[in-house]
């Protein structure tokens, strides 16, 4: 069992890991400074590449330091096992799509909304557990999804707004495009973590030596999206166009982040899980609101919010684990 103090750590992790992620990459996206604005398809694979030298640092470490050692593993389980390796190129395409799709959201969308509608992840995950792993799951988990839906529909509920027409038409388009992405990000993290989850429990691998499997092919897509969608502006300005510290912080959290949770969800239980995911929205509820200032809540948002916090509490209640994965 974990000490009690061990789990409000992990609790205070979490937190900190899913609020300060979503804030930092709404703020980025919609800071105004002189010159052009950093290339999210650049965070993406600047974030993979990250996230490999971590995971291979992480494995070095596990095998004492030893040169030799983490160079004949890496042969082994890589270059020497192509097929088991090619399998994790599904996953990671889907991730990498998820990523780029949650810069797009933060761009049209603020915090407070992006969180609530991105807890949808529950609902797919669940699906696609019971699809594909053939997961049962409860009575309080299917009412709980049912809440969720109902919790996520109000928050998107349009609100009357006594702003110009031309200004109420580019918002609702921002609006559409970023509930769009979420939802599109919502059903890739529910297929690419269960497909993820039934290849780790296929395999005895350890998970970081899979992260760096997953971001390898995640580094060679990123890539490929990066020049297809950005190359002409890459070729004039660079691919580190537009960072800065903020945007390094962005980068930061979204490779590390992945790889912190996954180290402390051992001594996170469902409720703390539902603690976490409800702290955050409300942190980012507030901060949106006093801080961002990009954020007006009505009552139908905090009645959908409440419902959203209470079905995440709910899919927990019969003490069964999450079905999604933590993939870094």
């Amino acid at each position: 069992m974990a000490s009690p103090r061990l789990k409000y750590l992990s609790l205070g992790v979490l937190v900190f890991q899913t609020t300060s992620l979503v804030l930092t990459m709404r703020y980025s996206r919609t800071l105004q400074a002189e010159g052009p604005r950093y290339l999210a398809s650049s965070a993406v694979v600047v974030a993979e590449v990250l996230k490999i030298l971590t995971c291979v640092l992480l494995v070095f470490k596990e095998h004492n330091y030893s040169i030799r050692a983490l160079n004949s593993l890496l042969r082994q389980e890589i270059a020497h096992k192509p097929i088991e390796t090619l399998k994790l190129a599904i996953p990671s395409g889907i991730y990498t799509l998820q990523n780029n799709l949650l810069y797009v959201a933060l761009s049209n969308l603020d915090a407070a909304t992006y969180q609530v509608t991105y807890q949808l992840k529950i609902l797919t995950t669940a699906l696609f557990s019971v699809s594909m792993l053939g997961r049962r799951l409860g009575v309080y988990q299917w009412l709980s999804l049912l809440i969720l839906m109902a919790g996520v529909a109000l928050v998107q509920w349009p609100s009357e707004s006594a702003a110009a027409p031309e200004q109420e038409a580019l918002s609702a388009g921002s609006q559409f495009v970023g509930v769009t992405a979420v939802l599109v990000a919502c059903f890739s993290s529910g297929f690419a973590g269960v497909y993820f989850e039934k290849i780790l429990k296929e395999s005895k691998q350890s998970v970081w030596v899979r992260n760096i499997q997953l971001g390898m092919f995640g580094l060679v897509f990123g890539l490929f999206g990066m020049l297809s969608y950005d190359g002409e502006r890459v070729r004039e300005s660079g691919m580190f166009q537009g960072y800065s510290t903020v945007t390094w912080t962005v980068v930061a959290l979204q490779a590390l982040g992945g790889l912190v949770i996954a180290a402390v969800i051992k001594y996170a239980d469902n409720i703390l899980k539902g603690f976490a995911t409800s702290l955050s929205i409300i942190l980012s509820t507030l901060i949106s609101y006093f801080w961002l200032q990009d954020f007006d809540p009505t009552s139908v948002f905090f009645v959908g919010a409440v419902l959203v916090i209470a079905a995440t509490f709910l899919y927990g209640y019969e003490g069964k684990p999450s079905p999604n994965p933590s993939r870094a």
